[in-house]
């Protein structure tokens, strides 16, 4: 039996849902990882996440132009066109998430040869809340569930919070230790690049808003309020 042009539409939506899937899958297994490298200062693994980046960015492309095909075969209007379109805005994001996990092993392997200069507690931390984020962004996706994509930009915050909290920190630790500033800089900035990947995982969020409301809502909107951040 044939399959009308409704059920060819949805079946190719599950497709790029299931590659974007895959794409998130990768894109947090390489943050994850490059931050065990950091830890554990193993520098195989971080090789191996330097190495899997060119798997994330074939899979990116291959998104992306499945997301042009459809559109082209398709020409989708309303619900359709806003689902392809969050797709391929996501897979944007998914990607640079993986991308500062590349960075973040790289940076890894130059502070492999020396003892750490304080206990690597809150960049762990971040990681997780980062990992959350974007397994909780993808769920939102699957279920067009705007709950679980408001409680991503909420996430966020304690992100932004871990962040300024490693900056003073390590801010104190070059001021009281000036002979290891290079490493700390190097923890700084990698601090620095998992705040920014939790701004791409608000992205995937406010997606997914856009998607299921037709509504332009950016992450500040949804933030818990001034007060409670004191």
């Amino acid at each position: 039996m044939e399959l009308d042009a409704r059920e060819h539409i949805d079946i190719e939506l599950r497709n790029l849902e299931e590659k974007l899937l895959k794409l998130g899958r990768l894109a947090v297994d390489a943050l994850s990882r490059s931050v065990v490298a950091l830890k554990e200062q193993d520098v195989l693994k971080a090789r191996e996440v330097i190495e899997g980046d060119a798997i994330l960015d074939e899979l990116a492309e291959d998104i992306d132009m499945s997301c042009l095909k459809f559109m082209a075969r398709f020409q989708p209007l309303g619900q359709d066109l806003r689902i392809v379109s969050a797709i391929m805005h996501m897979a944007v994001d998914l990607e640079r998430i993986g991308d500062y996990g590349t960075s973040i092993a790289k940076r890894a392997i130059k502070l492999s040869d020396r003892p750490h200069i304080k206990p690597l507690l809150d960049i762990p931390r971040m990681e997780a809340d980062i990992r959350k984020m974007v397994n909780l962004a993808l769920e939102a996706l699957m279920e067009k569930d705007i709950k679980k994509a408001e409680e991503v930009c909420r996430l966020d915050d304690e992100v932004d919070d871990l962040d300024r909290q490693i900056f003073h920190e390590l801010l104190l630790i070059m001021m009281e230790r000036p002979r290891v500033i290079e490493q700390a800089t190097e923890l700084l900035l990698i601090s620095r690049t998992l705040e920014r990947a939790g701004d791409h995982a608000t992205n995937l969020a406010e997606r997914v808003i856009y998607l299921v409301t037709g509504k332009k809502v950016s992450a500040s909107q949804i933030r818990r309020p001034k007060e409670d951040k004191d």
